[in-house]
């Protein structure tokens, strides 16, 4: 595609302004010297979600949704529209480091055979995210979650 952004990013969001607020200026930071798109599709928030991604981040590509569809069908929605080389599906409570996409353009150069690719979630002091290393939920890791086994044996 002619002019087509190098990345696109999809984001759903349901009733998570504030965390949306941070996801969005996160990317503007980790997006500046990368041609880019963001798309957010609302999931009928009622936080006022849309009003404030129209005043704060005009250049988003907001799609409402009148109802919830769900996280999957909401991204199949937007996946419908990107333009990008590259497409990055980021939870709204996503804060991007700096130097993410650099890195990942980087390893999509360096290894042109690859598909996808994930990163390290972090916690907001920078520990890494252990809930997040359980690809698959089962009954089990929920039932360990539960007891607060997750905690002692990590």
């Amino acid at each position: 595609m002619k002019n087509a952004p190098t990345i696109s990013v999809v984001i759903v969001n349901y009733n998570v302004k504030e965390y949306l607020e941070q996801a969005l200026q996160s990317l503007q930071r980790a997006l500046k010297r990368i041609s880019h798109e963001i798309l957010v599709v609302d999931n009928a928030s009622v936080d006022d979600s849309v009003a404030h991604i129209r005043a704060r981040f005009p250049e988003v590509q907001l799609i409402e949704s009148e109802v919830n569809l769900g996280f999957g069908k909401a991204n199949n929605v937007a996946l419908r529209r990107v333009q990008g080389e590259y497409v990055v599906l980021i939870n709204p409570d996503t804060v991007v480091q700096e130097d993410t996409f650099e890195k990942l353009l980087d390893f999509f150069h360096d290894h042109p055979d690859a598909g996808a690719a994930t990163c390290k979630i972090l916690n907001p002091d920078g520990s890494f995210a252990v809930d997040c290393r359980h690809s698959i939920p089962t009954p089990s890791i929920a039932l360990w979650k539960v007891l607060g086994l997750n905690r002692i044996f990590p």
